[in-house]
């Protein structure tokens, strides 16, 4: 493990700088793939190239891996189909996969047809047609399969084989003659029962497995339930396609996090710290756009309620709290419901529980806090009782409503197939501002006609 500081980046740019072929791969030479990956984004694309041309195929393929795509698709991009063909030979299908989807349709096929392992090649492109946000667009066909009836020699013989193409094995799971997963051999029962007569009889049955069609973050709640390093993959009658690593999982977790709270902070696009100024403001405008608007929106709801605001000063100091208890509630009732939708302790079938639960734990909210808004203002506005009824009535009829708006949205986003993260957001913020604003001067102007009256 190597620290790379700027200190040192700056000596391997000198180093560079120096044409130092022979210095340069010394350096590299005990490094670790994901420390050189983290040493190249302190590099230009020229210094990049200038190292990765000194690095073994299967260190360079490594490399290539612990890359984010931008800086990946980059290098790439400046290599020829035949170098990058060379680089995939040493992958695993899976990240072969995950390194040619960056490509478009013209390039992925010249970049296959330079595959010199044609069974890769076919693997590949039949990964190619999964969704990549379903297990079969994770998984990787590499993996040691024994059939069931098979005798312990012929067994061992068979994983001798196929371990030798393998780089790790994690599993031996056990198929029977149409090639269905019947079980998991445990590699103890090699030592424990060397004399057994068939597999089946000491292999572990019903192990735990994933549709080729489950969705990315069910096959995360598998795997942390199970606590597994790999999960095999099964089509839809139970034949063995496939197996999905941890790793993988979690590298997708992670992803799906990070656009989750992007869209929750109002970014419209995936964009990084190092994206270019027009990428970031492209990806920050839309729901600014969208603020400002409401803003304007907000402004002609006030607008329409100025003789009130004139004739009584002390409405207008209570709008902020109005706005920001709103946006608050809805983003909390929101974040609970999006957070137990991702975990898998909430299920859109609970649509109903749910509602319930968030609407009583809103009356308890709502309670609270106009209560105490109400005892504030009978102390420090004595004579105003409209004033003090109209901020106490309006906070608890926008808590209640932010509550029910935070729960029912990420809810229907989920049935609906979109990104639940987004009711996190800006748009429960601007939603409960506006109609927080327009509860307020309804209240407010009914409750000055009354005591008017």
């Amino acid at each position: 493990m190597k620290e790379i500081t700027p200190e040192y980046i700056d000596r391997i740019k000198e180093i560079i700088e120096r044409n130092d072929s022979q210095a340069a791969a010394a350096e590299l030479a005990d490094m670790h793939p994901a420390d050189i990956a983290e040493l190249y984004q302190g590099l230009d694309l020229r210094e990049a190239e200038f190292l990765f041309n000194l690095l073994d195929e299967e260190t360079a393929a490594d490399v290539l891996m612990e890359l984010d795509e931008d800086d990946r698709l980059k290098l790439l991009s400046a290599m020829p189909a035949e170098e990058i063909a060379k680089q995939i030979d040493h992958l695993d299908t899976d990240d072969a996969v995950d390194l040619i989807q960056q490509f478009d349709e013209e390039d992925r096929d010249e970049i296959l047809s330079h595959i010199d392992d044609v069974e890769q090649a076919g693997d590949i492109i039949d990964l190619l047609k999964y969704d990549e946000d379903t297990a079969g667009g994770l998984m990787g066909t590499e993996m040691i399969v024994v059939n069931e009836n098979w005798s312990m020699p012929q067994c061992i013989k068979e994983m001798r084989q196929q371990a030798e193409e393998m780089d790790e094995i994690y599993y031996v799971y056990v198929v029977d003659n149409d090639y269905k997963l019947k079980g998991v051999f445990p590699l103890k029962k090699m030592i424990t029962h060397p004399s057994v007569s068939k597999i089946k009889h000491v292999m572990e049955e019903d192990p735990a497995s994933v549709k080729v069609d489950t969705p990315i973050d069910e096959v995360a709640l598998d795997f942390e339930k199970y606590d597994l390093v790999a999960m095999p993959v099964v089509d839809s009658i139970g034949r063995l396609l496939g197996r999905i690593t941890v790793d993988d999982v979690m590298d997708q977790v992670r992803e799906a996090s990070e656009r989750d709270y992007q869209l929750a902070s109002g970014l419209s696009s995936d964009v990084d710290a190092d994206d270019s100024i027009l990428a970031q403001t492209k990806a920050r405008i839309p729901w600014l756009l969208i603020g400002i608007a409401s803003g304007i929106l907000a402004s002609i709801i006030l607008a329409t309620f100025e003789d009130q605001i004139q004739a009584v000063t002390a409405l207008a100091l209570f709008i902020p709290i109005i706005g920001g208890t709103g946006g608050n509630v809805g983003v909390q009732a929101s974040a609970i419901v999006v957070q137990g939708l991702a975990n898998g302790s909430l299920n859109v079938r609970e649509f109903t529980h749910q509602l319930g639960k968030e609407v009583l734990v809103g009356l308890l909210n709502a309670s609270v806090i106009s209560g105490v808004i109400l005892i504030y203002n009978l102390l420090m506005l004595p004579g105003e009782l409209a004033v003090t009824l109209s901020v106490a009535c309006s906070l608890f009829v926008v808590v209640m409503f932010a509550t029910i708006l935070g729960t029912v949205v990420p809810l229907t986003l989920e049935k609906l197939k979109i990104n639940p993260a987004l009711a996190t957001g800006p748009f429960i913020q601007i939603s409960n501002d506006i109609v927080g604003l327009i509860i307020y001067v309804q209240i407010a102007t009914w409750f000055l006609r009354l005591f008017s009256a």
